[in-house]
């Protein structure tokens, strides 16, 4: 039998382990800023915007994300990354002197990247520890892996910078009945579709973003043996409250709020 080249300590390669984990092999960091991007919102805020063109954004929350990676043509080993954003808006609107009602919304903003992904074409089959038999019934295809690229996203949630109610018709990416049901589940009410003869609502928002893109490898790091841990499991569940609490540290820096060279330095 020839040589495992790829041991773990203590059957050749000391202080070394090889491990599967996904390889990353481009990335980018983007500041973007959408501009008059279309709030679709639900049945109490249509109403709202009809009324008054008095309205606040009160926060923002990505509450989804349609990732897709395409090879660029006459390009080897690139490929486009098309980023669509789901975002929720809790919205406020001035609907008489000194009455204020929220409603919420969903922007959706697109954008898209070109990153170096590499080649390969393997197909990756597992074994199924539930059938291991030498007669199993079920034959490996089902479900089969590749090592193609994936991208990955990581986003921080958006900054409204402006907002404004307007009955012309700006350019959208998407219409209504595009948005997923995963993403109208967050909202407490329906979308509203899309009429003609109703305000609508505009948003601005800036995102800060960082786009990977990954295919799975198999890499030889260095490492060392597994110790067992010293610390020993404590139970609190006996303890008195005002015990517990007494061991916690104060916490100084939420009394202490950071300066302007402070937040500079980091």
């Amino acid at each position: 039998m020839p040589e495992n080249r790829n041991c773990s300590r203590g059957t050749g390669n000391c202080g070394r382990v090889a491990i599967d984990c996904n390889r990353i092999l481009d990335s980018c960091r983007d500041k973007d800023c959408f501009e008059n991007t279309r709030v679709y919102l639900t049945d109490p805020g249509r109403d709202i915007i009809n009324r008054t063109s008095t309205v606040r954004v009160k926060n923002t929350k990505v509450v989804g994300t349609c990732i897709t990676v395409e090879p660029v043509r006459f390009n080897r080993g690139f490929y486009q990354v098309y980023v669509r954003f789901y975002t929720r808006l809790c919205l406020e609107g001035c609907v008489a002197p000194g009455r204020a009602q929220e409603f919420e919304g969903i922007a959706v903003c697109e954008k898209r990247v070109i990153l170096y992904g590499s080649e390969g074409e393997v197909s990756i089959f597992r074994s199924d520890p539930e059938n291991n038999s030498f007669c199993c019934a079920d034959v490996c295809g089902g479900d089969i892996e590749t090592n193609a690229p994936t991208a990955v996203c990581e986003v921080v949630d958006p900054i409204v910078l402006s907002c404004c109610v307007a009955q012309d018709r700006r350019p959208c990416c998407c219409c209504a009945s595009d948005i997923p049901d995963s993403v109208l589940a967050c909202l407490d009410g329906n979308i509203c579709p899309d009429d003609n003869d109703d305000n609508r609502l505009y948003c601005t928002l800036g995102f800060f973003s960082v786009i990977r893109i990954e295919r799975p490898a198999q890499i030889l790091v260095s490492a060392e043996e597994y110790s067992v841990p010293d610390k020993q499991c404590m139970d609190t569940c006996d303890e008195d409250p005002c015990t517990v609490f007494g061991r916690m540290s104060f916490p100084t820096h939420k009394f202490a709020p950071p300066s302007l060279c402070e937040l500079r330095d980091d």
